[in-house]
C-alpha cells in the first residue's frame, strides 16, 4: 500500500513532527474557543483484497463525517479530504444536527476536497499523487502550528502525508501497527496479564497452522473448534473455522492437513487456496474456539492521549454473523450491566501496556464472554489500533447530547443526569433500498418521526448515506433512553424503511 511512500528518515522525523501535537494537545484542545484546524483523511489504509469484499466499501470514507461535529467549535476549522465528491445533502443532514451553531457559520468553517478518484486504491496514495490537491490543503490548513490530522488507521503511507504536509496526527505510530496485529494482540494481552484462549501466533505457513491445530487437540482432546486469523484481518473476513469432529488420536496432523479445504471462511468468494496464499503473505494465528451456550462478544474502547494518559471511553457488545457468526454487523452501546465494568477492567490491563509502548489514539479491546455458573469468564482476541465500527456511533452521541460516559458506572449521560444508550450499524443492506437518494432517506425519517431530535436527545442518526443508492447499504445509529428503547427503534427503522421502499 505504501511502498514508493516510504523515505529514509521517515521514522525520526515523524517522531519528532510528534511533539508538536503534543504542544497543541496541552495549549489549544482545553480551550474550545482557540483556533485550530482539523485535516480529516479518512483513508481506508487496509489490504485491498480484503476491503473489496466488504460491499459498499469505497463510502466508509464516509464514517468518519462525525467529526464534522468538532465545528461546534467556533474557532475551529475542518478540512474534509475523499476520494469522490460526498453529496451536498450528506453534508447538510449532518451540519443541521449542530446545536447552537447556524449552518451558514458552520459552513464556512468547513473546507471539502476530493480526488475525483474512485479507484480501488487507498486515500492518502492518491492525494500524495495529487501535488496540486496537496496545495489545495496546505492552503486550507491556515497556521500549521495549530493544525492536525485524524485518521482511518496510520500507516507508512499517512505518515508520508503528514511529514509532506507538516503537521502531526492524533493516532498511533505506524511504527507500533504490529501490536495491534492478531499475533502482536496475543503477546501484549500475555505480558499484561490478560487471560485469552490458547493458541499460537507468528504463523506464517500451511505447515504452522497443521502443527498448532494438532498441539491445540493434544492438549485439550475435548476441542471441537479452532479459529485460524490472517494477521491484519478486519470484521471477520480473515477468519475461519476449523472442525476437529471425526479427528484420530493417532495421525493427527495428516488428518488435519487433508481437511484444511473444508474450513468455513468468514470471507465470501474465498477457498482454501486463496485463503492459503493470502496467510502465507500475512501471517497469522490459530486459536482455540471459545465455546459456550451463553456467549456475548464485547469490546472495550480507549483513548490514549498526547500526554499518555490512558482513558476508558466506553463498552460495547458487539453484534456479529455472517458465514461463521464472526463478522462485525453492529454494536450495543453499552455493553450489558452484568459484565460492562469488569471487560472495562481488563481491556484497561492491555491498555496500559499499550501506553507503556507509546500508543496514541483510540482503540479497542475485544473480548470473547462466556456465562459460567453467576458470572462471566472474558477471553481477549484481539487489539484494533485503528477507529472502528465502534468509534462514530459514540463521537455522534457524545456530541450529539453533549453528555459524557462514566467510567465508574459504565454509563453515558445527559448534562441532566439522563443515560442513553444506542443500537448501532454499519450494514443495514436491502437490495429494495438501491435507488434511494440522500434526501429521500432523510425524507423517510422526518415524515416518521424517526430523525434525531435535540430536545428529546433520541431518535436515528444516518451514516453511510453515500453507500445507500448504489448498495441498497447505510449505517445508522438508534439513541434510546435504555437498551431495549434502541433495539426496538432500530427494529422500527428497519421495519419504516421496509414498508417505503415495498420490500417484500
Amino acid at each position: 500500500m505504501a511502498q514508493g511512500f516510504t523515505e529514509p528518515g521517515d521514522t525520526e522525523a515523524f517522531r519528532e513532527l510528534q511533539k508538536r501535537l503534543v504542544r497543541i494537545y496541552e495549549r489549544v484542545f482545553p480551550d474550545h474557543l482557540l483556533p485550530r484546524t482539523v485535516l480529516i483523511v479518512p483513508s481506508l489504509s487496509l489490504d485491498n483484497e480484503v476491503l473489496a469484499r466488504i460491499a459498499g466499501v469505497p463510502h466508509y470514507e464516509e464514517r468518519l463525517l462525525c467529526l464534522l461535529f468538532l465545528l461546534r467549535m467556533p474557532e475551529t476549522r475542518v478540512v474534509y479530504v475523499t476520494s469522490a465528491p460526498i453529496a451536498e445533502a450528506t453534508i447538510d443532514y449532518y451540519l443541521h444536527l449542530l446545536e447552537g451553531v447556524p449552518h451558514r457559520h458552520a459552513r464556512e468553517r468547513l473546507t471539502l476536497l476530493n480526488c475525483q478518484d474512485t479507484s480501488d486504491r487507498s486515500l492518502t496514495e492518491k492525494i500524495l499523487e495529487r501535488p496540486r490537491l496537496m496545495k489545495r490543503i496546505r492552503a486550507s490548513l491556515g497556521d500549521s502550528s495549530l493544525a492536525h490530522m485524524a485518521c482511518y488507521t496510520v500507516s507508512d503511507i499517512e505518515r508520508r502525508l503528514a511529514l509532506e504536509l507538516d503537521i502531526p496526527i492524533y493516532g498511533c505510530d505506524p511504527e507500533l501497527l504490529p501490536l495491534g496485529s492478531k499475533s502482536g494482540g496475543r503477546k501484549l494481552f500475555r505480558e499484561a496479564g490478560v487471560l485469552m484462549p490458547d493458541g499460537f501466533e507468528d504463523l506464517d505457513s500451511e505447515k504452522d497452522i497443521v502443527s498448532s491445530l494438532a498441539e491445540l487437540k493434544r492438549r485439550n482432546p475435548q476441542l471441537r473448534r479452532a479459529v485460524v486469523k490472517f494477521n491484519e484481518g478486519f470484521s471477520g473476513e480473515g477468519n475461519a473455522t476449523f472442525r476437529f469432529d471425526g479427528c484420530p488420536e493417532s495421525g493427527t496432523e495428516e488428518w488435519i492437513a487433508a481437511h484444511l479445504p473444508q474450513m468455513e471462511f468468514g470471507a465470501h468468494d474465498v477457498d482454501w487456496n486463496v485463503y492459503r496464499s493470502k496467510f502465507h503473505e500475512m501471517g497469522g494465528i490459530v486459536e482455540a474456539f471459545v465455546e459456550g451456550e451463553d456467549k456475548r462478544s464485547p469490546s472495550a474502547q480507549f483513548r490514549i492521549d498526547p500526554a499518555g494518559e490512558v482513558e476508558a471511553i466506553s463498552t460495547h457488545d458487539q453484534v456479529l454473523g455472517g458465514l461463521t457468526d464472526q463478522e462485525f454487523l453492529g454494536a450495543l452501546f453499552p455493553a450489558d450491566e452484568a459484565y460492562r465494568l469488569e471487560v472495562q477492567a481488563e481491556g484497561l490491563k492491555a491498555a496500559k501496556a499499550l501506553s507503556r509502548q507509546g500508543v496514541l489514539g483510540r482503540f479497542a479491546v475485544d473480548f470473547i464472554s462466556v456465562r459460567e455458573g453467576d458470572g462471566w469468564k472474558h477471553y481477549a482476541i484481539e487489539i484494533n489500533l485503528r477507529k472502528g465500527g465502534t468509534t462514530h456511533p459514540f463521537i455522534m452521541l457524545q456530541y450529539l447530547t453533549d453528555g459524557a460516559y462514566d467510567s465508574a458506572t459504565g454509563l453515558f449521560n445527559t448534562p441532566q443526569g439522563e443515560p442513553r444508550y444506542y443500537y448501532a450499524t454499519d450494514n443495514l443492506e436491502s437490495d429494495c433500498y438501491r435507488g434511494l437518494l440522500p434526501e429521500d432517506l432523510i425524507d423517510i425519517a422526518v415524515r416518521n418521526g424517526i430523525h434525531f431530535h435535540g430536545a428529546t436527545q433520541t431518535g436515528v442518526v444516518f451514516h453511510l448515506i453515500g453507500a445507500l443508492s448504489q448498495f441498497g447499504k447505510l449505517g445508522a445509529v438508534c439513541v434510546g433512553r435504555s437498551r431495549k428503547d434502541a433495539e426496538e427503534l432500530y427494529q422500527a427503522m428497519v421495519a419504516i424503511l421496509d414498508r417505503e421502499c415495498g420490500a417484500a
